[in-house]
């Protein structure tokens, strides 16, 4: 009954409206009514969005107040350069680990969870306990997931050439372990994933080189597609003449 007083309310609302020549007592009945539909549907919602906003108010502070006890760190942007976050990768190197994060985050998510970890490092022939592994995601884990980011799988690496991390860690086994082009860093370096990586920190010289060299590749790709496209053209006028 009350919903269909409600709607009966809300309709002449519509009418007075539409009809643009309401009166002023009318104006005031339909505020009046306007007034009894919010009271009665609205204070059910507005109390809804009080508590869903207290709750979110309340884990925000609960957050702030672990970031402040060092319980916590500050959750990065998603998004990253890390060309320009990791000056002492080259590009192509950034590019290889990319390629090598890929192959293992086998879930397509963007991370590296620990069963996937655990499957790299038997691959890596370097198997590791669970609590090993755990061990590993912790010494990098900034947002405390859990698991790898791209971001942290870098910082793998950047310990590594910076000497960060002990000489029984997991991870330092990983970063020498891990698969590199020989053709580029030479055999010597793929023998020793440590030392080639120090001796291959590249200037920011070299990372403009190289992003020339690319933009020289893909030009001179162009011209050899223009070229193609107009022997075609010719070879058809030919035919059709």
């Amino acid at each position: 009954m009350a919903s269909e007083e409600l709607a009966q309310k809300l309709q002449r609302r519509l009418q007075l409206e539409e009809s643009g020549a309401a009166a002023e007592g009318e104006e005031v009945a339909a505020k009046g009514e306007e007034e009894e539909v919010v009271a009665a549907g609205g204070d059910g919602e507005r109390s809804c969005l009080t508590a869903s906003a207290d709750a979110e108010l309340s884990a925000k502070l609960c957050r702030r107040q672990d970031i402040n006890e060092g319980a916590a760190q500050p959750r990065r942007a998603a998004v990253f350069n890390p060309y320009t976050e990791f000056k002492e990768f080259s590009r192509r190197q950034i590019k290889d680990m990319e390629r090598m994060f890929r192959l293992y985050d086998s879930g397509r998510d963007g991370y590296i969870d620990l069963m996937e970890l655990k499957l790299m490092m038997e691959k890596l022939g370097a198997p590791q306990t669970h609590l090993g592994l755990k061990n590993m995601i912790k010494e990098v884990d900034e947002d405390f997931d859990g698991k790898l980011s791209f971001r942290e799988f870098l910082l793998i690496f950047h310990k590594a050439a910076a000497g960060e991390l002990e000489e029984d860690s997991g991870l330092l086994t990983l970063a020498k372990l891990s698969e590199i082009d020989v053709s580029i860093e030479g055999v010597k370096g793929a023998k020793n994933f440590f030392e080639a990586k120090v001796q291959a920190l590249s200037s920011a010289s070299k990372f403009e080189a190289e992003i020339k060299a690319e933009q020289d590749e893909r030009k001179r790709e162009e011209e050899e597609r223009k070229h193609r496209r107009a022997a075609f053209r010719e070879l058809k006028s030919a035919f059709t003449q």
